[in-house]
């Protein structure tokens, strides 16, 4: 029987009402000429259908982008009714959201409280760094109608998280972007850094990436404020990541995990791939309404993809971090040479934070293995 996996679908393809310059996603159009780029009612079914009838404990449904609030709150609506059709009492379902939030309002924040759903919501800093990249079609801001969403968010007690991507704009700032982000009360962010190659020059990255070592002053910086009385208050993906590897578990990150991981990337019409951030003809495993997720899932494509992140530079091998990056994400470290063996572009990152941070992060593990034990007896 296949193993337990995620699903990434992205309902309405890679279309979105925003125009970010730095989306890595929106090119994808390219490969659905003349779709609408919206997920049909026999499509959404099937997808729920036969995900559930794997019978996994804990099943997990994604929502992604492009922009997923696009296909209106109905679809969405649509989607649990088929969850609770074809889940069984001891099923758990969890639905995670990603948008840019410009089209929240209170009717979408009733129906993700009422159902459960989590949130991660863009939001790149204060408004003068925030709406540099995060225009609309019209060249619009969209700095006030996200915090009006996340307004609407708080007035539900629907949960939330912050995506930040960290771009060229932002990097230099971590003291800004940590007053700016634990003034506004928020207890969980996720820090993105952003690699991407030039349309242009494709031996080079794109002038809104940012170079490893901005990103491990940034990391560097960051931890510092963070630990200065935060790390109760604040949550940080990253940070928490390290810490939970430190102390036994997992990570929680498969960018620094030893094996990609275990999703499946739906597209609208339901093609299935083997990452988001590999959507290609060569990465297409198939598509639902002809294979069922469960062959699409083991597919010799989809097994091999997963193991290739093992396929690592000889200096990993050596490396005193690599328990701890597992060697970074393929996407940063296939582009400009072509090969996964070859180190992350944020390899030098990694080390000057786990240079910086490794003994606290130590510590900070050591308290919570033993506030756990403490717990359990």
């Amino acid at each position: 029987m296949v193993q337990p996996f995620t699903l990434l679908i992205k309902p309405a393809g890679p279309d979105c009402n925003l125009a970010c310059r730095y989306c890595f996603y929106i090119p994808k159009k390219a490969l659905f000429p003349n779709s609408p780029c919206r997920m049909s009612e026999a499509v959404l079914e099937r997808l729920c259908k036969q995900y559930l009838q794997l019978r996994f404990p804990m099943n997990a449904f994604a929502w992604q982008g492009g922009e997923p609030t696009l296909m209106g709150l109905d679809f969405y609506k649509k989607a649990v009714r088929f969850q609770a059709q074809y889940r069984t009492e001891e099923q758990s379902v969890q639905n995670t959201f990603q948008t840019n939030a410009v089209l929240i309002d209170d009717n979408w924040c009733r129906f993700f409280a009422e159902h459960n759903f989590l949130l991660g919501i863009s939001l790149d800093g204060p408004q003068e760094i925030h709406d540099y990249y995060r225009k609309d079609y019209a060249g619009r801001g969209t700095y006030s109608r996200v915090l009006r969403a996340i307004d609407s968010c708080r007035k539900a007690a629907v949960e939330f998280n912050i995506l930040v991507l960290l771009n060229d704009r932002n990097i230099p700032e971590p003291d800004l972007l940590f007053d700016f982000f634990t003034a506004q009360g928020f207890g969980y962010l996720q820090l993105v850094p952003c690699f991407e190659i030039d349309p242009d020059n494709p031996s080079q990255p794109a002038s809104w990436s940012i170079t490893p070592e901005q990103y491990g002053r940034f990391l560097c910086r960051f931890f510092d404020r963070w630990l200065d009385g935060w790390t109760e208050k604040l949550s940080v993906r990253t940070f928490d990541n390290f810490i939970n590897v430190l102390a036994g578990g997992p990570a929680a990150e498969c960018t620094f995990g030893r094996l990609c991981s275990d999703y499946l990337a739906i597209e609208h019409d339901g093609s299935a791939y083997c990452c988001d951030f590999f959507v290609t003809p060569e990465t297409r495993l198939g598509n639902l309404l002809d294979t069922p997720l469960e062959q699409l899932a083991a597919s010799p494509l989809k097994q091999n993809f997963i193991r290739r992140k093992r396929r690592i530079a000889d200096s990993c091998l050596v490396c005193r971090y690599l328990d701890l990056c597992g060697g970074g994400c393929l996407k940063d470290r296939i582009p400009l040479t072509g090969t996964e063996k070859t180190p992350s572009y944020f390899c030098r990152s990694y080390k000057m934070f786990l240079d910086h941070a490794l003994p606290h992060l130590r510590a900070l593990a050591a308290s919570a293995v033993q506030k756990l034990n403490s717990r359990s007896r």
